[in-house]
């Protein structure tokens, strides 16, 4: 039987090279994200290009949604053997002095719980078959303090934490953890950041099951847009062109 990936978050750039990349070696692909109209497309595209694939709409930080659409989805593909979870941040990013609870909240919600409720969702089947993969995404920000991304980098991190930690404890049991962490914008075209080298990535990770962490980019070059940014911009004075422009690094 034909394995099944499914891609939480997914979009038209990260969510469809790892789509493309799995379904070239013959997996059935589900894809979730909130927008029916845009999975749809997604899916009429990988369906075009030889891919098994199917939509399954659900808000991320709907939990009970979410875990409804992974349920629909193994019922539809067959049993999950790889999940991958790579929400782009949304909502508003904060620096570091203005994080309220709220702020902090939403991310947290969408990064840490979506993942948790993802991988509750799944992970007793690929117990119960000594088998699976979680991919779990983050962008630089879990690993490179940045003030301008303070609520995402909050929540990223402690979603690179919690992979790590179920690397650990079950490996020995057959099911493979890893963290992607993405460091670089995504870049169509660029050798090392176009969706399908990053969804190439993913899939040898895939195969290398004592890794527990892949990372795609330059992180120095982030350390340096952060020292950049401390010494000419007042924390309390960063504008929406600088967050975006920092953000366009997270997945």
């Amino acid at each position: 039987m034909p394995k099944a990936l499914v891609v939480v978050g997914a979009g038209p750039g990260l969510g469809m090279g790892v789509a493309r990349a799995f379904g070239r070696h013959g997996f059935r692909v589900g894809l979730i994200a909130r927008n029916e109209d845009s999975l749809t497309a997604l899916v009429g595209t990988l369906t075009e290009q030889g891919v098994p694939a199917a939509a399954f709409p659900a808000d991320i930080r709907d939990r009970a949604a979410l875990a409804a659409a992974l349920t629909r989805a193994a019922e539809v593909l067959g049993p999950i053997d790889v999940l991958e979870y790579s929400p782009s941040p949304s909502g508003p990013i904060t620096h570091a002095a203005g994080t309220t609870v709220a702020a902090a909240t939403d991310q947290f919600t969408l990064h840490v719980l979506g993942a948790v409720t993802a991988v509750e969702q799944v992970l007793p089947g690929m117990l119960a078959r000594g088998a699976g993969t979680l991919l779990l995404t983050t962008g630089v920000s879990a690993t490179v303090p940045a003030p301008f991304l303070a609520n995402v980098g909050l929540a990223m991190a402690g979603l690179h934490n919690w992979a790590h930690a179920l690397h650990t404890e079950l490996g020995p049991q057959g099911v493979h953890v890893a963290t992607v962490t993405i460091a670089s914008p995504i870049t169509a075209g660029d050798p090392v950041t176009d969706p399908d080298a990053i969804g190439a990535r993913y899939y040898r990770l895939y195969g290398q099951h004592d890794r527990a962490e892949e990372v795609i980019g330059d992180v120095d070059a982030f350390r340096a847009l952060v020292a950049a940014q401390a010494a000419s911009t007042p924390a309390t004075a960063v504008g929406p062109a600088e967050v975006e422009s920092a953000s366009a690094v997270e997945p």
